[in-house]
């Protein structure tokens, strides 16, 4: 210890140390001061974004007395929190522009389908992403259990492209609590699947339909087209078709009148 004391390098260099220190320390509360000061005020946010359904009205709802702080303090991701409660905001991006602007940058859903009952207001986005919000648009209508968005939403491409041949697409589709599959046309026919097999998958059974449908039902649908028809593709042979106030032959065992 008495080495160090006697040593003038060593003591030039530990009050260097300090000095250098001190100065650091100085500068951190002067800039910590300066931050929390309201000489850098935020004055402005800018809204950007390619936006169809979201309103400016909405967004000033939705910020009000939620803007705390200065240009340095404001939280940012609290305020990205509270755009993307905004129906119809899927996503937001919040950064500062010096001196005194946030810029925003809003994403909006794109409404693919309806989900579950049209009371409930649920709709599906482009990405089989569940949000709420109202639409009056003419969505097809999807249904199935908690969890089973995103495969209803690959089926429905799957189902409109082998109906496509025929002119016809699904307006409506089901996948019941027991997992089989049901289609509402537009034309009105319900063409009812049944349960995905290992050797009869549910879209092999709806290409069956869709080659025999010009000889069969594509020679009645004008006539009966606005009746109730269902048809029951859960054969491997054909299909039953169910009409209203028309009575039934029985076929013969083991295959269906197709």
């Amino acid at each position: 210890m008495t080495a160090f004391w006697n040593n003038p390098r060593l003591l030039n260099m530990a009050a260097n140390a300090l000095f250098v220190l001190a100065g650091l320390a100085a500068a951190w509360v002067a800039g910590a001061a300066l931050v929390q000061s309201a000489a850098f005020p935020l004055r402005s946010i800018r809204v950007l974004g390619a936006l169809q359904h979201v309103e400016r009205s909405q967004i000033v709802d939705a910020l009000q007395g939620r803007v705390s702080g200065t240009f340095f303090t404001v939280d940012l991701d609290g305020l990205r929190s509270v755009f993307e409660t905004i129906a119809w905001v899927r996503r937001a991006g919040v950064r500062r522009l010096w001196p005194d602007r946030l810029e925003v940058t809003l994403e909006e859903h794109e409404a693919f389908a309806r989900w579950g009952r049209r009371e409930e207001r649920r709709l599906l986005n482009q990405y089989a992403e569940l949000f709420s919000a109202v639409s009056e648009a003419d969505l097809p209508a999807f249904a199935g259990p908690a969890g089973s968005e995103r495969e209803v939403a690959r089926r429905y491409a799957e189902f409109r492209a082998l109906l496509s041949p025929l002119g016809l697409e699904p307006r409506q589709i089901l996948l019941s609590d027991r997992r089989s599959w049901y289609l509402r046309l537009d034309s009105g026919l319900v063409l009812e699947l049944g349960r995905d097999l290992a050797n009869d998958p549910v879209e092999a059974r709806l290409a069956r339909f869709v080659k025999a449908y010009p000889a069969t039902l594509g020679r009645l649908n004008r006539r009966l087209q606005d009746t109730n028809l269902r048809a029951d593709l859960r054969y491997p042979d054909g299909f039953v078709l169910r009409v209203p106030g028309l009575r039934a032959e029985r076929a013969p065992r083991g295959r269906p009148p197709a």
